[in-house]
């Protein structure tokens, strides 16, 4: 039992594993950024209650759409590579940065999103390898 559990585990799996646990940290961010915001907006009684549930759900499924391309993609493309190393994550963050960042319809943001990610997670995943 020397290797890893990433060896032995589909990808599929990994990426349910990943959905629920960064999905659910989105979800306790929000759960503690919304009534703040709520407040700052002057909301109170149903509509405060309803903001805040409306913003725990929003950064729930944002974090776990996130973590489950990001983990979806970088097992693919270890498998396909039969390789792991740092350009699996640097290629996976690039594409769960530019999926994130599809919605504003700029390229310019795409393109900055998908270099940041990209970097982040190779730098992660590179201190987490050495």
């Amino acid at each position: 039992m020397e290797g890893e559990i990433e060896d032995d585990v589909p990808c599929s799996s990994l990426a349910v594993d990943s959905i629920i646990r960064v999905g659910t940290a989105g979800l306790i961010w929000g759960l503690c950024i919304g009534p703040y915001d709520a407040r700052k907006r002057g909301l109170s009684g149903v509509a405060r209650a309803s903001f805040v549930v409306k913003s725990a759900g929003t950064f729930g499924l944002q974090c776990g759409l996130f973590a489950g391309i990001f983990s979806t993609t970088r097992c693919g493309v270890q498998k396909f590579r039969k390789k792991k190393d740092w350009v699996n994550a640097s290629i996976a963050g690039a594409i769960a940065g530019a999926a994130i960042a599809a919605r504003t319809r700029s390229w310019t943001q795409v393109f900055g999103m998908a270099a940041l990610v990209s970097a982040l997670s190779t730098a992660a995943d590179y201190s987490k390898i050495s």
